[in-house]
């Protein structure tokens, strides 16, 4: 089931959140997904469900993947809570595409629409009746009522909507004490703090069960029609382990066996990656080691190649830049590095006055404008992931710039951005891999003798 609001701000993230730990805590396998790019809320799915917490994106992707890797995620289990995003029908720019009901139609789910309902009582029916026969192509399902003030202000809501002819499958009081603390770019990612997350998420599984019918639910999802097509896998074989290079001057060290590895950043700062990457890298030959910048010194042992996706480097500046050890070992390394957002910020001469690993020729400080919205780029050079003339679809959400020196890596329409040379691809865009698998291809490829990119 696909749990959808008119707004953001309606409350999808406690409703869908609450349900998958709910659901789970009944003994069920739950698949927790979202809509669009985001990567903070999948966290939280996965605190809540035990599993990764997938994207399902089809700027990203593509409209014909979506179903496919919907199906890779809920392998084994007995139910899928999909996470919208903003409202039902908010798609890119002026159009539907990629939005939450787009990705309902393709997998053909119900939908559960949130709807907060303090301030009004009666007119709950009248949006509830817009969004439910707005696009006969989506079935909303059942209603949420959500900050609902009082047992009154519930009878009024479910009494208005009983004649609206859709069922309330739900109805939360306001409570203050199941808040997640946000800033800049939203709430704050799961990662970072994980004791209370585990907590927050708790609370919400209480609520959600003591608040929605967990039955009826269960009964709208089991109501989908079964999802026919194939199942998303790497479109490639693992590659064959092939003999250990002797090494030279220009080689990068290599795992034991032949595998190359890709060392990966993660920790607090870090936090920001699709499930699909590391996926998509072990099939095609490495092996996925995580470090973190703000804790190791070194890279892992036979680091091949490195990269470095979104996060929050600008909330740990100070302590990325005291881990000199690291940032010297970043900034001479000879393999290839892929960095996202967050990975080219910390590639950077320096982030807001911090010293940063000066691989990448340029400055980077925080700013009060929101930069938002999907990207059709293409590519102006050669770079370990690109190849020039290549199109690639990414989505860049920051509050930071960039002043480079030297030319940009990836133009669109209105704008241009990004870093590439030989051995580095860094820009603000985020890319779902499994929309363009030949980037872990060439990631791990090259990785394998840096000075040539196959």
């Amino acid at each position: 089931m696909v749990i959808a609001a008119p707004s953001s701000g309606s409350g999808k993230t406690t409703v869908a959140t609450g349900l998958m730990a709910a659901l789970r805590a009944r003994g069920l396998r739950v698949s927790p997904h979202k809509v669009g790019p985001d990567y903070i809320d999948p966290g939280y799915h996965a605190l809540a469900a035990g599993r990764p917490g997938r994207n399902l994106d089809p700027w990203l992707v593509g409209e014909e993947l979506v179903a496919p890797l919907f199906l890779h995620g809920a392998a084994g289990c007995d139910v899928a809570v999909v996470e919208g995003v903003m409202g039902l029908f908010d798609g890119r720019g002026d159009t539907g595409f990629a939005s939450t009901a787009h990705v309902a139609t393709l997998l053909d789910a119900p939908v559960v629409l949130v709807v907060d309902a303090a301030r009004q009582s009666r007119s709950v029916a009248a949006v509830v009746h817009g969004f439910a026969t707005f696009d006969p192509d989506v079935r909303v399902g059942g209603v949420v009522l959500n900050r609902v003030g009082s047992d009154r202000h519930e009878e009024l809501c479910r009494s208005a909507l009983a004649a609206a002819g859709v069922p309330v499958l739900g109805a939360i009081r306001r409570d203050d004490a199941v808040t997640t603390p946000s800033r800049h770019l939203g709430l704050v990612p799961a990662a970072e703090r994980r004791t209370e997350a585990v907590a927050a998420v708790d609370r919400l599984a209480a609520l959600v069960a003591r608040s929605c019918d967990l039955d009826a639910l269960l009964r709208l999802a089991r109501s989908a029609p079964p999802l026919g097509g194939p199942t998303w896998t790497p479109p490639f074989p693992a590659a064959t382990p092939t003999p250990t290079p002797t090494p030279t001057p220009t080689a990068t060290p290599t795992a034991t066996g032949g595998r190359p590895v890709v060392a990966v950043a993660g920790g607090a700062a870090f936090t920001f990656g699709y499930a699909e990457q590391v996926e998509l890298l072990r099939a095609a030959g490495a092996e996925v080691a995580v470090f973190d910048p703000l804790r190791d010194t070194r890279l892992p042992d036979g680091t091949g190649a490195i990269v470095i996706g979104g996060g929050f480097p600008e909330v740990y500046a100070a302590e990325l830049a005291a881990n000199e050890p690291l940032r010297q070992q970043v900034a001479a390394f000879p393999g290839p590095i892929a960095a996202e957002c967050a990975g080219l910020l910390y590639l950077c001469d320096e982030l807001d006055g911090q010293r940063m690993c000066g691989r990448v020729p340029g400055r980077a400080r925080m700013t009060s404008r929101l930069t938002l919205g999907y990207r059709d780029a293409v590519a102006l050079r050669r770079s370990p992931l690109t190849r020039t003339g290549e199109r690639l679809r990414g989505h860049e959400f920051h509050r930071t710039a960039v002043t480079y020196a030297g030319e940009p890596l990836f133009r669109w329409d209105g704008g241009h951005d990004g870093y590439g040379d030989p051995g580095v691809t860094a820009s603000y865009l985020h890319l779902h891999w499994a929309g363009a698998p030949r980037l872990a291809q060439r990631l791990v490829s090259s990785s394998r003798s840096p000075s040539v990119l196959r």
